[in-house]
This record gives structure tokens, sequence and C-alpha cells, in this order.
């Protein structure tokens, strides 16, 4: 009897002990499976930081792959021009392709909109154009200009003995090199500031007052140096004044303003970069051209 009962007893300690060695290998396999979950988590959380920063690169990718490169991708963009300006004519073509034109007042309001994301580029004139962007971090001329251009000085069609008169005077400067110097001194790295225009001590200013409507924020042509009116256009016109007998009086007023202002007689001449256009020859007269120039597009960098 009591060799049964050992070996009864001897038999629930193996038992007993197989147990517990069972229970011991299902706890370490769980020990186990915990690192394996722990990499899981981790693994997901990196993918959930990272996903932001895809997105991220997702959304610069399209914002470049959308910029203005280049004259072809004009269409359907927002384009910044100033009002009544060649820009502001040429632009109104793309609209017809989608494009949707923002005309503002002074060309550096419209820098400023493209600074800020409002518009996709700016529509202006070679030379005011080297002048934003050399004054403004983070902007860019394309290559590819958009169009040439010839400025002339604008008349009303009452009065075109002054304009014969004007191209008189006009050939004249540009025979002596006179109009030539007056361009120099404002466009060029070697002779910026080196040909400053200065009337004649002799001048004979019986004929009167010329008053020139301009737009005095279209560097280097017009602009405000202190309170006076300086550039190409305001010495051109000074040099032709001192030719013809005239003191000059320049009125600042808005680019589209010009035109009305010489119809209506409030000014005699228009000078502020403008160019010939067929629609504007409906409304004054221009003399010859006196400068040339391109519109480029400025966009950001």
């Amino acid at each position: 009897m009591k060799k049964f009962l050992a070996t009864a007893l001897a038999v629930c300690m193996t038992v007993s002990l197989a147990a517990c060695g069972s229970s011991a290998q299902g706890t370490t396999t769980t020990s186990e499976a915990a690192p394996e979950a722990s990499s899981a988590a981790t693994a997901t959380e990196a993918a959930s930081d990272a996903a932001p920063e895809s997105t991220a690169a997702a959304e610069t990718t399209v914002a470049a792959e959308g910029a203005v490169a280049s004259v072809d991708d004009l269409p359907g963009k927002s384009i910044g021009v100033q009002l009544g300006t060649t820009g502001d004519i040429f632009a109104s073509d793309y609209e017809e392709q989608g494009s949707t034109i923002e005309r503002f007042n002074k060309g550096n309001d419209a820098i400023q909109a493209l600074l800020q994301g409002k518009i996709d580029c700016v529509m202006i004139d070679e030379q005011p154009a080297k002048a934003f962007v050399a004054n403004t971090t983070g902007l860019k001329i394309l290559e590819e200009p958009f169009a040439e251009e010839d400025y002339a000085i604008c008349v009303s069609k009452d009065n075109a003995e002054l304009t014969a008169s004007i191209n008189e005077a006009l050939a004249k400067l540009k025979a002596d090199g006179t109009l030539d110097n007056i361009v120099k001194n404002y466009i060029g790295d070697d002779t910026k500031g080196q040909f400053p225009y200065e009337s004649p001590a002799d001048v004979d200013r019986s004929n009167g007052t010329l008053v020139m409507a301009t737009n005095a924020y279209f560097e280097p042509y017009e602009f405000y140096q202190g309170d006076k009116v300086v550039g190409i256009d305001a010495d051109m016109a000074q040099a032709v004044c001192d030719v013809l007998g005239y003191e000059l009086k320049i009125e600042d007023m808005e680019f589209d303003s010009i035109i009305n202002a010489i119809q209506s007689g409030k000014a005699d001449i228009g000078v502020a970069g403008i160019t010939v256009t067929e629609d504007r020859l409906q409304s004054v007269d221009f003399t010859d051209s006196y400068a040339s120039s391109k519109q480029v597009i400025i966009v950001k960098e």
C-alpha cells in the first residue's frame, strides 16, 4: 500500500512539474512577442511622422510644376500688370486662355503681390523690371523676352505743330549724342551716373511752359529722387524743352490718366515709357521714338 502511495505521489509531482514547465514556456513566448509588437508600433509611428514630410514634398513639387518658367506657361496663370500699360494690353490677350489679369496702379504694387504669393508673375518693361529685381530679394526675370517695343511722346491730335517741333528736337538730340548720353547715365554698369544732363545756361525760354504728364514710379525712366522727378524721360523732356525754348513742368499722375490729361489739355505731352499702339493712336498722336525696350516677365526664384 505504501508502495502504491509513493508511486501515485511521484506521478502527481511529475504532472505538476510538467504543467509548471508548460506555463513557464508560455510566459516566455509572450515576453518575447512584446518587443516585436513594440517594433511594429514604432514603425507605424515613423510612417505617421513621415507622412507630413511626404505631403509637403508633394506640394512643393506641384508648386514647382505650376510655376511660370516661360511664356508658354502663361495660359491659366495669374498675371500682375500696371494698369493701362503695354504689359496690361499684352497680358489681356491671355484672359481668353484662362489667365487672370490683376491690375495695379503702380508696378511696385504688382511686385509686392508677387512676393506675397497672390499672383504667379508680373509682366512689365525690361528696365523697371531690372530695377525691381536688383532691389528685391527672391525675384528673377525670365530670360525669354515677351515682346519688343518703342517708346515715344504722346501729343494731342489737335497739336500737330508741337509734334513736328518735338520730332525736330529729338533728331538734333540724337545727332549730337545728347540722347544717348542721357540713356547711358541711367543704364549701364560702366556708364551709370557718368553723364548727367545739364541745361545750357543761355537757353531762351520765351515760348512758355510745357506740361509733361507722367507716372513717376517707372525707374529708370521716371522716379523720385527726394521730391524731384528724375530719370531718362525727365532728362529727355528737359533737353527737348531746352532746344524748343520752353520751361518744363512735370505732373505726376496715375499711368492710365495720362492720355486723358493730354486730350483734356491738362498736359501738353505724355512721357512715361509709353509704347505706340493702335489703340492709343485713336486717342493721341505720337512723336518719333526716342528709346526701345522689351516686355519681360518677373517671377519668384
